[in-house]
Formats: C-alpha cells, structure tokens, sequence
C-alpha cells in the first residue's frame, strides 16, 4: 500500500477540495508512491511526533494541522517549523495534514465534538457555499436511461438523503457533421435530427472530474454537448460547525460542569450566565469567534468553541452562553477519529497492512498549560 493509497482514503472521506481557502492541506512532505510502512496519527506534527514516528517504525505521519502553513523560504533548522520538516527528510518521513477539510466533513472533527456531548438532530452551522454543482447533457433518447445509470454510479443524483436524482425533458437536438467527423448518427455534410433526452443532475464538487470523464466515456456521441452551473443552494453535510440538542434541558453550571468532564478541561472561559437552561448547542472546533452570529441565528442556547478574545464575549449580549474550552481541547479527540477510520478502511483494502500500524500518537502536543 502506498502514501498515494491513503491519501485516496482520506480524501474520500475529507475531500479537499472543501478546504478553506487560506489552509494548507495535503501531502506536505514525501513521495506519494512510497510504500507505507506504518502510519502516526497526530493533532500537530513537533519535533516529539516526528521522534515517536521513528521509534514506531511509521514512515507517515497523518496530522490534523499543518506543520507548514505558510512558504518555507528556507531549511536552515532556525525554528520548530524547520527542523520539523527538517527531520522528518533525514528519515524518509512523509507528512500529510487534512485541517480544515475534516472541519468541513460531515463526520469530521465537530462531528466528534457533539458525539462527546451525545447532541442529537444534528445539522451543519456554517453551509459551505458553492459546493453543489448541475451538470445538463443532451443523449439519443434510446440511450438516456443507459447513461443516468453511468452518471448514478459516478455520484452525480444526490440530493440530500435522497439518490438517483435527476430531471429529464425531450426534445429534438440537430447537428451537421464536416469532412473530419465520424458521427454516430447521420450522415456527414448533412443536417441530422435526432430525438434526444436532455438530462440533469446535480453533483458535490469535488466530483466534477470523476462525471465528466465518466459522461465522455458513457455517451454515444462523437462531441458530446454539456454544461456545468454552480447552484446556491445549501449542502446539508458540508461545512463549519455543527448544531444539535442535548437529550434535556439541564442549567448553566451544569452544561459547563459537562463541558469540563468530557474534554477533560482544567477551566472553560465563558460569557455571564443568562440564567436560563441549555438544551440545544452549537459546536466548532478550533478558533470559532467568527460563527457567534450563526450560533445566534440558530437559536443555540450555548456556543461551545475556543480562541475567543476579550470583546468576543461581549458579543453574547445575553442571547447563548459563549464556552471557550480551549483549541487543544477541543480539537483533541479527532486524531482517534483519523486512527478508527483509516483502520477500518486499510483492513478491507489491504488487510496485509495490519490495523496495529495505525498509531495514535500519544505525544500531547498541547502548547498552553495552567497554573
């Protein structure tokens, strides 16, 4: 099994084609055609990981941050970054980093978030924009339910929990061949009408490539005429943060009390107490100041996120409690996550690879501590 192999695995479940903008993700250092030895799941990729790596044997390390976020200019060993990368060159060390792609998974990192505070009804609290796309195409009609199958399996009619997904018109295409063409139908230099079936799916984008190499592929025609349009409605399981509900309503210090023992906080940072109950919770991992208005319009009663500054706080203005349980802390248990799913998918696809090489790193990579 290669480095490439598990990328693929990963990318399935985290495509990066939904990361943001400003991140950094994928393979950061190595050779994706290397063969794997064994695989280090960490939250952040130090100089101690790279240590632990070695010692375990595992010539990738799949991380959640990336230790590379901005241009290396240099490899001189001057700070942590560099001697990070540095290292893990020196001994055949791969480094792959899934971030804000698994932030944005429907079964990623708040995803584990709520499976800790057992929310139910959960929905996304960010949609991302502009990740659903159409694809219409035009088909001889005797061949249309032929192709939608091709394009069904590809992943291209899924609409929500719905599949197979698809609007179908007839009309009549026509089209004239010149000296170069081969036509399936027709004659060459003669004006050919056809009776054909306009099809359209919609499609995640991520998958543009796989349908239209799927649609060339699968059409009878020579050319085959298509359009591609990004819709802008809203993918119910891609995105930022999550929304659910606790099974009952239970007070303030309680939910923080609950907070404290499920991520094993020494404090959480919170806005004044409202004085009502908590029942239904908004989630992001990681530096979430910027979802306190979706949290609001979401009707949560908290907001349970981490990096908040001072006048973040202000901002609650007495509509949720604001819970700052810290960036570690809430970002801690998706490594376990990366671990139980890589294991699961490696031990049907190379069961030769055995589970017991998918390494929870043990190293805490926490940079803050309390006094």
């Amino acid at each position: 099994m290669t480095i490439r192999e598990v990328i693929n695995i990963m990318e399935e479940w985290a495509p990066r084609e939904y990361a943001e903008d400003f991140d950094n993700t994928g393979l950061l250092v190595g050779d994706p055609q290397t063969k794997i030895e064994g695989i280090l799941v960490t939250l952040d990729t130090l100089e101690a990981v790279v240590d632990e790596a070695i010692e375990q044997k595992c010539n990738l390390i799949v991380s959640f941050h990336p230790i590379i976020f901005k241009g290396l200019k240099k490899l001189t060993g001057s700070n942590y970054v560099e001697r990070v990368v540095l290292k893990a060159i020196q001994h055949n060390i791969a480094i792959y980093a899934i971030h804000t792609a698994l932030d944005n998974a429907w079964k990623g990192v708040n995803y584990a978030i709520c499976e800790k505070l057992k929310l139910k009804n959960r929905k996304i609290l960010l949609p991302q924009k502009g990740t659903i796309k159409k694809l219409t195409t035009f088909v001889p009609r005797a061949q249309a339910e032929e192709l939608r199958e091709h394009l069904f399996a590809a992943g291209a009619g899924t609409i929500g929990n719905y599949s197979h997904c698809s609007f179908n018109t007839e009309g009549l295409g026509t089209f004239q061949g010149d000296e170069n063409s081969t036509p399936v139908v027709g004659t060459i230099g003669e004006t050919h009408h056809e009776p054909e079936t306009k099809i359209g799916v919609t499609f995640p984008k991520h998958l543009q490539n796989h349908i239209l190499k799927e649609l060339d592929f699968h059409h009878p025609y020579e050319e085959v005429a298509f359009e591609i349009t990004t819709l802008e409605n809203e993918n119910q399981h891609i995105g930022m943060g999550m929304v659910g509900s606790l099974d009952q309503a239970i007070s303030e210090k309680s939910f923080l009390k609950l907070l404290k023992e499920a991520f094993q906080c020494e404090v959480v940072r919170h806005s004044a107490f409202r004085g009502k109950t908590i029942k239904k919770v908004a989630v992001l991992g990681g530096s979430g100041s910027f979802a306190i208005s979706a949290a609001k319009a979401a009707g949560a009663d908290a907001f349970v996120t981490a990096d908040l500054k001072y006048h973040d706080f202000f901002s609650a203005e007495q509509d949720l409690l604001l819970a700052d349980i810290g960036h570690y802390e809430s970002e801690q248990y998706t490594k376990a996550l990366i671990v139980a799913h890589l294991s699961k998918k490696i031990s049907n696809f190379a069961p030769a690879l055995s589970v017991s090489r998918v390494v929870l790193s043990k190293v805490n990579t926490n940079p803050i501590s309390y006094y």
